[in-house]
């Protein structure tokens, strides 16, 4: 299944998509509409927000990126493809894991079908829970790929699965190096593991930031999404200036990828080249 959105399409046969997530249940219009306009400046390449059909056509009137909606409310993903979304996706659990609801994978499934029927011309994305094993994290995104959804999307620790993790990191690891990966850890390994699995793209989300973005693509990650990490940044300013970093990190890598590099042999100070190391 390829990619129906043209603008997106070659984004993601370059393996190098940023979407910028809004805040999911954000219903402040001045907040998503910076953050909109961050994230174009910064080169971003679609926007996720709610689904409210209003906020999709305001945003339509501002921005020429691509608008993606989430919900696990088939008709509602609809009303905002009428409005005009470019694209939806089936997500947004977090706040159902703070009720402890639970998501299965045929209760997932069940949602793609309908949304697929509902919006036949539109790219669909799903997030795979992290609540599933891997197994059937696998299972789910090899079944979702058959019925037609063009973007599986991984997430990491959810309030559900680290509430009793976090307030221990937070004590002993602030501002560390292995803060910055350890809440993306779990999307990570789910999407170098899905990644080899399915054809369709996948996209790393849930903890993403400059360091775990660029290792994301070394897991088979086809974009990330960025969330949290983009609400703490001071204004507009803060905002594209955190992204072109991360773009800036992205770009490295890809560039990168088929070019020689040159390291130095501990054994006998002869040089040792690595080709398509990274």
């Amino acid at each position: 299944m390829s990619i129906l959105n043209k603008k997106l399409s070659s984004a993601f046969k370059l393996r190098s998509v940023i979407k910028v997530i809004t805040g999911l249940s954000n219903v402040n219009l001045q907040h998503i509409i910076q953050i909109t306009k961050a994230s174009e400046i910064a080169g971003a390449d679609y926007i996720d927000t709610i689904a409210n059909p209003k906020v999709v056509r305001i945003l339509k009137s501002l921005t020429k990126l691509p608008i993606c909606v989430s919900s696990i409310d088939p008709l509602e993903l609809y009303n905002c493809i009428l409005a005009g979304a470019d694209l939806v996706e089936i997500g947004n659990f977090d706040i159902f894991y703070k009720k402890n609801i639970l998501f299965s994978s045929s209760q997932i499934l069940e949602l793609a079908i309908q949304t697929r029927a509902l919006i036949k011309h539109k790219d669909i994305s799903v997030t795979i829970p992290s609540t599933l094993n891997l197994r059937s994290q696998v299972y789910l995104a090899k079944q979702l790929e058959i019925i037609g959804v063009n973007i599986i999307q991984t997430e990491g620790f959810t309030n559900y699965s680290s509430r009793n993790i976090i307030p221990i990191i937070n004590n002993y690891l602030s501002e560390s190096i292995l803060t910055s990966i350890y809440f993306s850890s779990i999307s990570l390994f789910s999407t170098y593991v899905i990644s080899k699995s399915v054809d369709i793209p996948v996209v790393s989300s849930s903890g993403i930031n400059t360091l775990s973005s660029i290792m994301a693509f070394f897991y088979g990650a086809a974009g990330i999404g960025l969330g949290s990490s983009v609400k703490i940044q001071n204004g507009i300013y803060g905002i594209t200036n955190y992204i072109n970093n991360i773009r800036y990190g992205i770009n490295f890598i890809h560039s990168y990828k088929s070019k020689t590099i040159l390291f130095p042999a501990r054994s006998n100070n002869k040089v040792v080249s690595y080709k398509n190391l990274v």
